[in-house]
């Protein structure tokens, strides 16, 4: 005789997405339990200590992609989160001293730049706002479910949100939809040097074409990924970059406060070790301890890898299937330090946004090159981020913290331990701030590196890849994760996909947790409706 179902719906994963999805079911009236492997919530998206006193988000750092819809519908500003927070911006630091900075403020941007290159300065707003547009117009499919590619077995909604997209890039014009066209599939160092003249305006926008991804400036999609991570700057977007009070885990923690208010319950330290199946299709979870939960829906926020491979299980999924989801691309190539300061260096004493240290397009694809042939990167890109600037909390008083990611660092290490490593990621990076930044290193009184292995280890990212699966044209849309499986079901009925592997993709978006829950919901209403039959 089996057991009554603990639920209608089991979550595996308290990351944003998960939380997202757990929020939205919670609030249609099914009962909701979120099964979570750490002490807390957050996943990728946590606020954690790594030193006595000092706290810093564990992966990502800025929130820049929170789609505003998920945002108003979950009420997270009545559940903490500022989300009237100032926008950063962006300040690129070149050896030797100087730099520039850009933002909102498209006057003070064109200023900054002119110290590099009037005419980059006249260029730059202009260029950035037709990207922005085109970036606008992929983005406003973010919140719908890609239809099958057949399209004689499209629903009416699958007909009429294609067609509204349709219609959007239509209705960016016919110069526009060229550009689009044109540049949709180059690499990110060519488009630089179409529109810019000097190497550091032109390595900025490399850096933002390739950060998160195992390509280099020169390397095709990469000027995708840079549309992808400028949709954020558009109308269906978030504005820009913050850096929100509590570090990353507020976002989290405002999440899984607006899933438990619509009746969702969280538990910790749960983790599943794999998904029940009965008759071929979901019955529940078995837990790390041997407890079982019942229920006839089950979501995974995990990585497509992990979920099909590890929760499911290859021998119950089509030979096909099982390959499509081994051959995704997973290579990680970022790493994270985190520093606990004494003081800050002259350099970054007043760099309360996001800094980025790249001079030179060339610099960057060199740093690739290391990552290609599986070692660490000899001079490693940049972001670094000090939210103890903004936020005092987050670090002893009169001290700080300052969060970093290093990129290349890649998974696939050859002739290299991890342990090595950890190690050459740490100085490597540190010898490139002191460049920018002198006399950091004489500040640092506590260090944490966490490299690719160390990502998926801790944070279940399978390959260290934080958006679970590479944002290259063909992983996205019908291809994410798997071409026929886009539509967030799994290949057994009843468990579905909600995390980044799931489109749109990785960021702190919530997307792919609302498109998820949509979707669920609506195969709860057919599943009624044939009962009622």
């Amino acid at each position: 005789m089996s057991k009554p179902n603990a639920a209608d719906v089991l979550v595996i994963g308290a990351g944003h997405n998960g939380l997202v999805t757990a929020a939205y079911l919670a609030k249609a009236g099914l009962k909701v339990i979120v099964l979570e492997s750490a002490a807390q919530v957050g996943g990728a998206a946590v606020t954690r200590e790594f030193a006595p006193g000092y706290r810093v988000s564990g992966v990502a750092h800025l929130l820049h992609g929170l789609n505003t819809t998920v945002a108003r519908d979950l009420n997270l500003a009545r559940h903490g989160l500022d989300l009237k927070a100032a926008r950063v911006k962006t300040r690129s630091l070149l050896p030797g001293g100087g730099g520039f900075e850009v933002g909102p403020d498209v006057a003070a941007t064109a200023t900054s730049i002119a110290a590099i290159s009037k005419a980059d300065a006249a260029a730059y707003g202009p260029v950035m706002a037709r990207l922005v547009k085109l970036a606008d117009a992929l983005a406003g499919y973010a919140l719908h479910t890609p239809p099958r590619a057949d399209v004689t077995k499209m629903d009416w909604r699958d007909q009429l949100n294609l067609g509204l997209f349709a219609l959007s890039l239509r209705r960016l014009g016919k110069k526009d939809m060229l550009e689009l066209t044109r540049i949709l599939t180059i690499n990110v160092n060519d488009l630089a040097n179409d529109f810019f003249e000097s190497e550091p305006v032109k390595a900025l926008l490399c850096f933002e074409g390739s950060l998160g991804v195992f390509l280099g400036p020169r390397s095709p999609s990469t000027v995708f990924n840079l549309l992808y991570r400028l949709s954020n700057l558009g109308a269906n977007g978030q504005g820009g970059f913050i850096v929100p009070k509590g570090g990353m885990g507020s976002v989290t923690q405002a999440l899984a406060a607006s899933a438990k208010a619509a009746g969702a319950t969280i538990r910790t330290n749960a983790a599943v070790d794999h998904i029940l199946i009965e008759n071929d299709a979901a019955a529940g979870v078995v837990l790390a301890n041997g407890e079982e939960l019942r229920a006839a829906q089950v979501v995974s926020s995990a990585d497509p890898q992990r979920t099909a491979l590890k929760l499911i299980g290859p021998r119950h999924l089509d030979t096909m299937f099982v390959s499509r989801i081994r051959h995704l691309r997973m290579n990680g190539c970022a790493a994270k330090i985190h520093l606990a300061l004494d003081s800050l260096p002259p350099a970054l004493a007043n760099a309360a946004g996001r800094v980025v240290v790249a001079a030179k397009p060339d610099d960057i694809e060199r740093a690739y090159d290391c990552a290609k042939y599986g070692r660490v990167s000899d001079r490693p890109a940049l972001e670094l981020v000090i939210p103890s600037l903004s936020d005092p909390s987050l670090a002893p008083a009169g001290k700080h913290v300052a969060s970093i990611v290093a990129q290349y660092a890649p998974y696939k290490l050859k002739d290299t331990s991890e342990h090595d490593a950890r190690q050459q990621v740490f100085e490597r990076s540190l010898a490139v701030l002191e460049s920018v930044a002198p006399g950091l290193s004489e500040r640092i009184t506590a260090s944490e590196t966490l490299t690719p292995h160390d990502l998926e280890t801790q944070f279940g990212l399978t390959g260290g890849q934080w958006h679970h699966g590479e944002i290259t044209l063909d992983q996205v849309l019908l291809q994410r994760p798997a071409a026929q499986w886009q539509q967030y079901r799994m290949p057994v009925p009843g468990i579905y996909l909600c995390g980044a592997g799931a489109h749109p993709g990785g960021n702190v978006s919530g997307a792919p947790g609302y498109n998820a829950a949509r979707e669920i919901l609506k195969d709860a209403k057919a599943a009624k409706t044939r009962g009622a039959a």
